[in-house]
């Protein structure tokens, strides 16, 4: 098994749509797929670990699956909006640990 990077899986994506998706569908299809996505991963979620118990239709499903198919649109549409994620995840990491660095830690209901 290889390391993945972030701009590896752009990348991957990337050529399988151009040669084997056609073309990528529009940034607001893909936001309607993302959408349908999540919840069929909320879903699944709800069942394994909430009240909810499973029906028929949910056999075979797996989180690993959804939350992939959750990552590949996410992916499509970085690609498509010119967003680098693998930029975009150290930015946001860097602005959740400057402003959250005490605030989890002195939160009495994680203790």
């Amino acid at each position: 098994m290889s390391d993945l990077t972030i701009k590896s899986a752009q990348e991957q994506v990337d050529e399988w749509i151009k040669t084997i998706g056609v073309r990528y569908f529009s940034e607001l299809t893909n936001l309607g797929i993302l959408v349908e996505e999540v919840g069929e991963l909320s879903r699944l979620m709800v069942r394994k670990f909430g009240d909810q118990s499973f029906k028929k239709s949910d056999e075979g499903k797996e989180l690993a699956d959804e939350m992939a198919d959750v990552l590949w649109v996410l992916i499509c549409m970085a690609n498509q909006t010119g967003v680098n994620l693998e930029d975009a995840f150290l930015k946001n990491m860097e602005k959740k640990t400057n402003r959250d660095i005490d605030r989890h830690r002195n939160n009495d209901k994680l203790h």
